[in-house]
């Protein structure tokens, strides 16, 4: 193996020389300070690059940034922004104050609109002593230019829950137009007047059977003109069943009324009533009753016992007497086609009053006929009626009612008017 190659290294000038030796040996070592780097000589000759990276910036004052005072950071951009603002165009800038400008002129315009509604709403409350205020809506924009010309475009009314004699409207709503105002501004107000209005009521049958529901009676639509009420009513302790049809018509300008036919009460299948002093009116045995008196020989004795009621069947005397001594002669009696419908078209009512016992003995409770007697045409009919007169509105003017149509939901009516004033 070869022994590695030592480079020799030119002694510095300042090495002495070895006086004893005659001849130099390169390989001899050198002390270590003797030796010099090539490298290093190479890397001396190019500057170096930390020098830049170490050297500390100076201000002009002499002093470093390491050498500065501290101070907080400034985060806000305030400067920035108004720098920006500062450089846009002037028409820019004109139109973001346009802009602005007219934001507030839209919020106070709406200010101005809410109060005047609220307003009108109070004084037809007022007017009007409704139990809630109602809900005005004053069309047009902006509202303020309608004000300073005084007159107002179009305004809508709605008024829940309007009493009207015995029932309560369910709904009011109108629609007035070339409205005048009276006041000096937005918030001195003091009246208008309207110069045509336009509506509808609406009589709901869910009120109608709220209200009228004493009874437990329900009213439904039926044709255009026409509502059927069915139920029961309470008489002398029975709960008899009412079958009823109301006719709906104007009456005058403002008031609807009700023609009542058809009345009718239900003793389960014992009996009818029907109100009146008419032929087919009172009170009159069903189909089945009269088939059971026409079949039943006690109850049939009991019937042919009361002379009034012999004398309404037209039956002579001695036929009479002879069917109440023999059974097959009251068979025969009773067995004839006419017996049947003669017995159907007795008015219990005028005959049967003074003879409790007949009533017990054909099925009916005394004090039943006594409540029915009591409960005439009129007074039934006042029962179920739906008439009703519209509230006078405020000031002078004319409100009228026009067409009359029964929907499913209840009777609508279409109202109109003019001349109308509010706060004055």
């Amino acid at each position: 193996m070869r022994s590695p190659h030592r480079i020799a290294t030119r002694p510095t000038d300042d090495a002495p020389l070895n006086q004893h030796d005659d001849h130099r040996d390169d390989t001899a070592e050198l002390p270590a300070s003797s030796y010099t780097n090539p490298y290093d000589e190479l890397a001396a000759l190019a500057p170096n690059p930390l020098e830049e990276f170490l050297h500390e910036d100076r201000s002009e004052s002499g002093t470093t940034e390491a050498e500065k005072p501290w101070t907080p950071p400034n985060h806000r951009r305030g400067s920035r922004r108004r720098n920006r603002f500062a450089g846009l165009p002037l028409a820019a800038k004109a139109l973001v104050a346009v802009l602005v400008a007219a934001a507030f002129l839209a919020l106070g315009d709406r200010w101005a609109l809410l109060y005047a509604e609220h307003e009108a709403a109070d004084k037809l409350k007022d007017q009007m002593n409704l139990s809630a205020a109602p809900e005005v809506d004053i069309e047009g924009f902006p509202f303020l230019t309608q004000v300073f010309d005084k007159r107002v475009d179009k305004v809508k009314v709605t008024v829940p829950d309007v009493a009207a004699d015995r029932v309560s409207l369910a709904k009011v709503s109108a629609t007035a137009t070339n409205v005048t105002i009276n006041g000096d501004g937005p918030t001195s107000i003091k009246g208008a007047s309207i110069g045509e209005m336009n509506g509808e009521v609406l009589l709901s049958f869910d009120d109608l059977n709220r209200e009228l529901g004493a009874s437990q009676v329900t009213f439904t639509g039926h044709g255009d003109d026409q509502v059927l009420a069915r139920g029961t009513l309470p008489v002398a302790g029975h709960d008899l069943k009412v079958r009823a049809d109301a006719r709906i018509q104007r009456n005058g300008d403002r008031g609807i009324s009700t023609d009542i036919g058809g009345m009718s009460l239900q003793l389960g299948d014992l009996a009818t009533y029907r109100p009146g002093t008419r032929e087919k009116e009172g009170l009159h045995l069903s189909q089945k009753s009269a088939d059971r008196v026409a079949e039943e020989t006690s109850k049939a004795k009991a019937l042919l016992s009361v002379p009034a009621i012999v004398e309404r069947l037209g039956v002579p005397r001695n036929v009479v007497r002879e069917a109440l001594k023999s059974d097959a002669k009251l068979n025969e009696l009773t067995g004839s086609p006419r017996f049947v419908n003669d017995v159907m078209g007795l008015n219990l009512i005028d005959v049967a009053m003074g003879h409790p016992e007949l009533l017990k003995k054909l099925g009916l409770d005394p004090a039943l006929l006594n409540g029915l007697s009591q409960l005439t045409r009129p007074v039934l009919a006042d029962r179920l009626t739906l008439a009703f007169q519209l509230p006078k509105l405020p000031g002078a003017g004319t409100v009228s009612l026009r067409d009359v149509t029964v929907e499913k939901e209840g009777i609508r009516v279409r109202i109109a008017g003019s001349g109308i004033g509010i706060g004055q």
